[in-house]
């Protein structure tokens, strides 16, 4: 049995992509799929819900305060989180090379985590309203891991200092980063969809 409520929808054609897709604040396994479509239409969707609840919101790792984030928990679920992407990979039989995370907010956070702390489970990552969720020492090799971030130039709860030191550590640890800014705050536009999808096109991995 797989370790986290989760929707799972196979890719149109074998060997195509999976996109992981990972909630914010308050979402469930539901909430991000029907994005999976609009953003690499045949691609395989495999969409957990956190586990831990923050006044009965769904979340993937425990916070202490807006922005600061219990690292401790944050370690265990994305260990966690790692582990219930091979599971599904060996029973849903789909490639684990080919896992492209999609992560709003706190889904971000946890999709950035997994990238710093389990090297080699994602093939690539969409950051959406980002930041940075763990430092490790020493950093892990992820040469020329492709990551694409997208953050809003009025964003209350990350602002732009926080952005650009995000994509600092991912490039120190060998990532290939495509920073883009929106006007806007912390929600999603569609900016973010087109830019994104452009993006995922250009990837060997979904190709």
């Amino acid at each position: 049995m797989l370790s986290f409520t989760h929707h799972y929808q196979p890719p149109s054609a074998p060997g195509a992509p999976t996109l992981l897709m990972l909630h914010g604040t308050g979402g469930d396994e539901h909430d991000l799929a029907p994005l999976a479509a609009e953003l690499l239409p045949g691609a395989g969707v495999l969409s957990p819900r956190g586990k831990v609840l923050e006044h009965g919101m769904p979340r993937f790792f425990r916070r202490l305060a807006e922005g600061v984030f219990d690292l401790d928990d944050l370690r265990q679920r994305t260990a966690e989180l790692a582990e219930f992407v091979r599971e599904a990979g060996e029973q849903y039989t789909f490639d684990p090379s080919r896992v492209v995370a999609v992560g709003f907010s706190n889904g971000a956070n946890i999709a950035g985590s997994l990238l710093l702390l389990a090297p080699g489970v994602l093939g690539g990552a969409v950051l959406l309203r980002a930041m940075v969720p763990i430092v490790p020492d020493p950093l892990p090799a992820i040469p020329g891991t492709p990551v694409f971030v997208s953050n809003g130039r009025v964003d209350p709860l990350v602002p732009a200092a926080e952005t650009e030191r995000l994509v600092a550590l991912l490039h120190a640890a060998g990532a290939d980063v495509t920073l883009q800014w929106q006007s806007a705050g912390h929600q999603l536009v569609p900016g973010d969809i087109a830019k994104a999808r452009a993006w995922l096109q250009t990837l060997a991995l979904t190709s």
